[in-house]
């Protein structure tokens, strides 16, 4: 079966479909990653949007139960290159095309991702949509009258629906210790990463009050990724006030936005993002870089931080933007990028080891 991708400015590709047929629509961005498909399919930050993979093989290992970052696909839509159907890894229990059918995700293969990629670095990302069964004037029309996605609240969407509690395992160094977790996107190696240092981890959908926060009597608190424009989330920042100062935090990638936001920055959407798990990140302090897994299409602007004490801890190698903050006062640590990886370099996962020596 045939499918076109349409972007908002009338850019028409046309392709093999591929996963359910139908309509998708979202906001059309792309993955430098090489490996990792299944994780970023099922990453929460992922809502709302149509994910384009740069790398021309996808499906070569398959798919298994171990890989989801959370309980479904999240994704609207996904585009590739070359879909692999007999895919050979002893991890694997399916192929990536089962896996879409069987999810019902909409998708389009055997068109030109690099084209793809590159008209996205050249124009920003933008709305697009997939279709088996609308013309191209339809898919578009469709297209520009659905609302844009920075006008979204995706983290509503993807949040817990209620609460729930992680045992930590018995020893390592954070055993005995409690963490408020509040889920904005939660990536399930995040709390996989807690516990396996030792912390108890009390997981809180995004609308938790300050109190609940606070009601398990938590050594630290963590803000997770989560997709869509932190400005959006004024709940999100009036519950994260009124925690600031009480225990350690630590904001990962939409998480450190809703920081540096309280912290008297401002935050502003990159033409098109950083996804992927390639992107090269310095510590000020040391001068380390490290290779980071990274999934964010807004930046924080560091102007402003001054006049509440918080300071620059990493930058990407690439742009110079934001990748970290730190205020010693407060005892908040933040990264925009994902030490928690899958998918990814495991580099950075000391960041969990220096929250846990933190609490």
């Amino acid at each position: 079966m045939s499918a076109i991708l349409v972007l908002s400015d009338g850019t028409t590709l046309h392709g093999r479909a591929i996963g359910r047929p139908g309509t998708a629509v979202g906001e059309v961005v792309f993955s430098t990653s090489m490996t990792g498909y299944q994780e970023a399919l099922t990453d929460p930050s992922f809502a709302g949007q149509i994910l384009t993979f740069t790398y021309p093989l996808i499906g070569n290992y398959g798919v298994n139960e171990e890989d989801f970052e959370s309980n479904r696909v999240q994704v609207e839509g996904v585009v590739i290159r070359e879909l692999c159907e007999t895919p050979s890894n002893w991890r694997a229990r399916g192929s990536l095309s089962e896996f879409l059918v069987r999810n019902g995700v909409v998708g389009i293969a055997e068109l030109d991702t690099r084209a793809l990629t590159r008209h996205l670095r050249v124009h920003g990302v933008m709305m697009g949509g997939i279709s088996t069964d609308l013309t191209a004037d339809q898919l578009l029309e469709l297209v520009r009258s659905t609302p844009s996605y920075d006008t979204m609240d995706f983290v509503r969407r993807v949040t817990a629906r209620a609460p729930y509690r992680v045992e930590g395992s018995l020893d390592g160094p954070g055993a005995g210790k409690v963490v408020s977790v509040l889920d904005l996107g939660l990536k399930r190696n995040i709390v996989r990463r807690l516990t396996a240092l030792g912390c108890t981890a009390y997981v809180y959908p995004c609308t938790a009050s300050a109190e609940e926060l606070m009601e398990p009597r938590p050594h630290g608190i963590v803000l997770s990724p989560g997709p869509g424009d932190p400005q959006l989330l004024t709940y999100v920042h009036r519950t994260v006030r009124d925690v600031i100062g009480k225990v350690p935090i630590m904001g990962i990638c939409l998480g450190h936005q809703v920081i540096g936001t309280l912290m008297g920055a401002s935050t502003f959407k990159l033409k098109f993002g950083h996804r992927g798990a390639n992107h090269p990140v310095k510590e000020l302090a040391t001068g380390r870089v490290t290779i980071t897994s990274q999934n964010h299409g807004y930046a924080v602007s560091p102007e402003g931080l001054e006049r509440y004490g918080a300071v620059v801890s990493h930058v990407n190698c690439n742009d110079g933007t934001v990748e970290g903050l730190r205020h010693e006062d407060l005892r908040i640590m933040t990264m925009q990028y994902h030490p928690e990886a899958s998918p990814g370099p495991k580099d950075s996962d000391g960041m969990f080891y220096e929250f846990v020596n933190m609490i």
